[in-house]
């Protein structure tokens, strides 16, 4: 996985830990001690109702209002605060990426300037691609752990409704070296576990 280095220190919540009570088309409510958040997600069908759940928390507090921005893990949110950091980028266009990108994905097409990629996202057109690309550029560490996991394998399995938690614990029992349909295979083999 990434490593994506960015201080949260103005942000006073790092995550939500309660039960997904109810789904909406672009947002979840999480029931903790009798409190709903509303909080808004890439995909909130890859929550389950009546699931306890952790979601990692961006709180943006505007002049308009305020809002919740929720993401599976500690990576997704990482690489949201830096995306959101790019000028022309806010969190509204940055949290569909996460919708049908993986954060390999983003990650490797950023590092690769593959603006076709990221053109394919909602809002984001040839401008913003390539701003992205100028600002984050090689400013997105990679952990050797993971390095060699193909993005595309990561894409599917969350396509297929896997959490990333659960993703990231067959990947080290995933050989890189076949091909991306024998992935696939060999992935949904330890998952199906």
């Amino acid at each position: 996985m990434y490593g994506i280095i960015k201080k949260d220190g103005d942000n006073m919540y790092n995550y939500i830990i309660g039960v997904v009570s109810e789904i909406e088309s672009n947002a979840i409510t999480i029931d903790n001690h009798g409190m709903g958040y509303n909080v808004y997600v890439a995909n909130p069908y890859s929550f389950k109702e009546g699931e306890e759940t952790k979601v990692y928390i961006y709180h943006q507090i505007t002049e308009n209002g305020q809002a919740l921005f929720g993401f599976h893990d500690k990576e997704e949110k990482d690489l949201f605060l830096r995306l959101i950091d790019v000028k022309g980028l806010g969190p509204k266009t940055a949290l569909p990426m996460f919708a049908t990108g993986s954060v390999n994905g983003i990650v490797d097409a950023i590092d690769r300037e593959n603006i076709v990629y990221l053109t394919k996202f909602p809002k984001v057109g040839d401008k913003l691609a390539r701003q992205i690309i100028l600002d984050l550029k090689g400013k997105l560490a990679a952990s050797s752990s993971t390095t060699n996991v193909n993005s595309e394998l990561v894409e599917v399995l969350q396509g297929l409704g896997y959490k990333m938690p659960d993703i990231k614990k067959v990947l080290p029992n995933v050989d890189p070296s076949l091909s991306i349909e024998e992935q696939i295979k060999q992935a949904l083999k330890y998952m199906l576990k």
